[in-house]
């Protein structure tokens, strides 16, 4: 097949697999549609992590103005910029067709998923004496933790709870059928979505996006056709449900200590925020 045709080709397998019609179940745009999971009362929120951040930059503040640097911005810059690589994935894969139409296994490049500091730059003087305030943040914040044994808890079970999922007979033959389904549009026949979403052929560069080429971006707008077809990702959260409930039975007591543990993480921010925010 010449390019000319392939690219032709190429165009007609994604109008063909964009069109929504009568029947088609309820569309899964993100992971979050597919509702909580048993170990998500466990772990760090979103919302824990922006509030932790700000309680932390706000101590540190407070610990630099005693080293003699009262101006010290809340979210300073490194004195030289440092390599940012952004590590990207999602639980399931390209979930959203849209997004897959547009961006493949990417992102709008003018949407950066890279995080940059927005304060000044930290002078010399200042970066001599930040680690110390740093080090002493972290150590405020996770009094009364024993961060071995209790710390995120869940989120060290994830890993062993990942291996079982993975290893589960119903998700691998429903791996194998999305596999197929992909195939049959004719791309390749990865192995789990997983294969498709960190493909090598799409280039990712430094920052973690793609490069956005036909081939891609069709692949992925397959990809996301044939989960929604056969409910892969459904399935898929079904047993990671499954996996997750029988851990946390396995192991009441140390899930139970953990989120004790981030209970109490959560009110020494809290109280951070009220007296420094």
């Amino acid at each position: 097949m010449t390019m000319r045709g392939w690219r032709l080709g190429v165009v007609v397998v994604l109008a063909a697999l964009c069109v929504s019609g009568p029947g088609q179940p309820e569309a899964i745009r993100t992971a979050s549609d597919l509702g909580p999971l048993p170990a998500d009362r466990y772990d760090f929120t979103p919302q824990d992590y922006q509030r932790s951040q700000r309680a932390s930059a706000l101590l540190v503040r407070q610990c630099m103005a005693e080293h003699g640097h009262p101006d010290f911005p809340l979210d300073p810059r490194y004195p030289s910029d440092p390599v940012v690589a952004t590590a990207v994935g999602t639980d399931y894969g390209v979930l959203d067709l849209d997004a897959a139409r547009r961006w493949g296994y990417g992102w709008d490049p003018a949407k950066s998923r890279a995080w940059r500091p927005k304060g000044r730059r930290m002078t010399n003087a200042e970066f001599a004496d930040f680690p110390a305030c740093n080090t002493e943040s972290g150590r405020r914040l996770m009094r009364g933790i024993d961060v071995k044994r209790d710390w995120l808890y869940a989120s060290t079970r994830a890993i062993e709870v990942g291996k079982a999922v993975k290893r589960d007979p119903g998700l691998r033959a429903a791996w194998d059928v999305w596999s197929r389904c992909v195939a049959e549009h004719g791309f390749t026949r990865y192995p789990e979505p997983a294969a498709a979403y960190t493909d090598t052929a799409w280039q990712r560069g430094s920052d973690g996006n793609t490069r956005h080429t036909p081939r891609e971006r069709a692949t992925a707008v397959a990809d996301v056709a044939c989960k929604r077809r056969h409910h892969t990702a459904e399935l898929w959260h079904a047993v990671r449900a499954r996996k997750q409930a029988a851990d946390i039975s396995r192991h009441r007591d140390r899930y139970a200590a953990g989120l004790q543990a981030l209970r109490t993480y959560r009110t020494t921010v809290a109280e951070v925020l009220r007296k420094l925010g």
